[in-house]
């Protein structure tokens, strides 16, 4: 008699659905500390439900937005510091939503991964509800898949969805106008933008991620792995104090290509560079790899993180809102007839 077959596993090819159950259960209590009016219900069921009346919005509109980390991530994975890129991930999503007048409501994470590691996962998922706790959004779904031979071992990838609303008619930009004043609000370092640049500026300087950072106190992976700054709540509290006409994000493209975006057609914006000092980070890039200074405008933030367009008879009152919310404000500029951006002053 022939001894029968054994059968291949779904853990034989790799993926181990006990290890994703029991990442479910650690990142629970994460996701159940982000839960505010309007969630029905999260983590567990096929799809998650939110009640907009709730919420507190009685005609709204719906914002959505998506984005990732980027290659900020092998930073991370390489050094084993993982935890705040789920900060980062949240940010780059719900500082957007806020650019359209629009308060974050809920959030939706993708990690993607060739093994996943219960341990490194929930550090990812753990600084996702982190960053949501700091914008008012709830974690109320999400997903992972393990997918061996397309990861290799260690790495992963992430991707965010946030949902925003705001009601009708309170959409922004709305009346940008000549002469409205320009704030600049303090970034916290790098953030997520320009990262395949900035590791091939680590690789040119002949440093490792655990060298002492040149522009810092502490390891230099460490000083690059800072998580993006989250603007949410500040910038809400603008918007409802009003006076404030549009917000910019400033991600990859720097100032010159994002500001350009919340201006209406005839204006354009004109900065003052010797408003601010740039960090140290974007002076220690830019002399390491020869960059120029319009290069610099428009592959980093520069130092600036988020603009507000505003009426010029609001500008001190919101100055000192968003100051009193922990933002360093900078006059950086104001609207002029035009297009695109013009800089007097210099950075480097």
């Amino acid at each position: 008699m022939t001894e029968p077959k054994t059968g291949l596993t779904y853990a034989q090819a790799g993926v181990d659905i006990d290890a994703g159950n029991a990442l479910v259960e650690r990142i629970k209590p994460a996701a159940m500390r982000t839960a505010r009016p309007g969630v029905i219900a999260g983590l567990g069921g096929f799809g998650a439900l939110f009640d907009l009346r709730a919420a507190g919005y009685s005609d709204p509109v719906l914002v959505a937005a998506t984005d990732g980390v980027g290659t900020k991530l092998r930073i991370a994975i390489d050094t084993g510091e993982v935890s705040g890129v789920g900060i980062d991930l949240v940010a780059m999503c719900v500082n957007d939503l806020v650019c359209q007048g629009a308060e974050p409501l809920f959030f939706l994470d993708y990690f993607a991964t060739g093994k996943l590691s219960v341990e490194a996962a929930a550090q990812v998922v753990e600084g996702i509800a982190e960053g949501c706790a700091r914008a008012g959004c709830a974690l109320i779904g999400g997903e992972t898949a393990e997918m061996p031979g397309m990861y290799a071992d260690g790495d992963f990838d992430l991707a965010g969805f946030a949902v925003g609303a705001m009601e009708r008619g309170c959409d922004l930009p709305a009346g940008v106008a000549e002469g409205d004043v320009l704030l600049g609000l303090a970034s916290d370092g790098v953030h997520s933008n320009g990262y395949s640049l900035v590791r091939k500026v680590v690789e040119v300087a002949g440093l490792s991620w655990d060298a002492p950072a040149p522009f810092a106190d502490g390891p230099l992976g460490a000083a690059l792995l800072t998580p993006t700054r989250l603007y949410v709540k500040p910038a809400l509290a603008a918007i409802r104090a009003g006076g404030v006409h549009a917000l910019a994000h400033i991600t990859g493209g720097g100032l010159t290509e994002n500001l350009p975006r919340v201006l209406p057609e005839g204006l354009g914006a004109e900065i003052d560079l010797s408003a601010w000092e740039m960090p140290p980070v974007f002076r220690w890039l830019a002399e390491t790899a020869g960059m120029d200074e319009a290069e610099v405008l428009k592959t980093f933030n520069a130092g600036v993180g988020m603009v507000l367009a505003v009426a010029p008879d609001r500008a001190e009152a919101l100055t000192d809102l968003l100051t009193g919310a922990g933002e360093t404000v900078v006059r950086i500029g104001r609207v002029v007839p035009g297009q695109g951006v013009s800089y007097s002053g210099r950075l480097l």
